[in-house]
């Protein structure tokens, strides 16, 4: 068993144990998946996106998750004072930059929340990820542009790359697709568990986000494994839930197939399923941790 699993595990039953509240100000083709896949994995949801509340409304929560999926110019004030409150308060508050580089309003507005909150956590595509990191990318809608897809050959420099913006930012950084990375700059983990049909349910990365924030929630000493956690966890109840389709079911039971699973998941399975892999950064790249296999980058 590879170390990566055993420290990962561990944080999974915390957050049953916690139920963290989680204030969401998310897009509104994915805030019932995003309330339901928090009551799943163990958190608890609110969602309020009026400016004369959410100040109100995070200082009561234990966590923020900002998402710019269905943004507008009543909502953007809003997620900027509550980002503002949720710093004062202490509270952990993840980015998800939906759709960054497919318009001017997602990335300026993305770019003015990095400025103005700090955020515990970015989780994005790398194409999101990209446009936030070098003001371009090739964003299609809401989806990675296929030139800018993690592969094998590209992954040392993925990498490095998502290592620098942690290391910019501060915050961890989740580049999520068919290979996932997770880093804080100094340590990453790089995990391969998911299956193709996520990519046709609209709100997979939403849900993640979500989870992710009471995740972080909910092992506040942790922000990097937890965040780990949070996408090996998803991605093995997207694998289960492939397993647990019938002939005659589609896209729309697989995505309650998924929320189910993640309702089952717990650090035991987290520990037997994950396929994750971590590194350390050194100053000639990233190198397996001890108790890691051999695979260099």
């Amino acid at each position: 068993m590879k170390k990566g699993q055993k420290e990962l595990a561990v944080l999974v039953e915390r957050v049953r144990e916690r139920t963290p509240l989680i204030h969401n100000i998310t897009n509104y083709v994915t805030v019932n998946d995003c309330a339901n896949i928090l009551l799943a994995c163990g958190g608890s949801p609110i969602m309020s996106d009026e400016l004369q509340e959410v100040e109100e409304i995070t200082s009561i929560c234990g966590g923020l998750h900002i998402n710019i999926g269905t943004l507008n110019q009543r909502t953007i004030p809003a997620m900027k004072a509550a980002g503002k409150k949720a710093n004062a308060c202490g509270h952990p508050v993840l980015l998800d930059p939906v759709g960054a580089g497919a318009s001017r309003l997602r990335t300026e507005t993305a770019e003015e929340l990095l400025k103005e909150v700090k955020f515990t956590a970015i989780r994005g595509n790398i194409s999101e990820i990209k446009t936030l990191a070098l003001g371009m990318g090739t964003t299609k809608g809401v989806d990675a542009d296929s030139t800018d897809a993690v592969t094998d050959a590209t992954l040392e420099a993925a990498v490095t790359f998502a290592a620098e913006f942690a290391q910019r930012t501060g915050a961890v950084a989740a580049i999520t697709g068919a290979v996932d990375i997770v880093t804080d700059g100094r340590e990453a983990f790089i995990i391969s568990n998911g299956h193709p049909m996520m990519s046709k349910v609209t709100g997979t990365g939403c849900m993640l986000s979500a989870m992710m924030t009471a995740y972080l929630t909910a092992n506040p000493d942790h922000p990097l494994e937890a965040a780990a956690a949070a996408v090996c966890a998803i991605g093995i109840a997207g694998e289960q839930a492939y397993k647990r389709l019938t002939p005659q079911e589609g896209n729309a039971a697989y995505r309650n197939h998924i929320i189910d699973a993640i309702y089952h998941m717990n650090g035991e399975t987290l520990e037997k399923e994950a396929d994750v892999r971590k590194y350390i950064w050194e100053k000639d790249g990233m190198k397996p941790a001890s108790g890691e296999d051999s695979h260099e980058m």
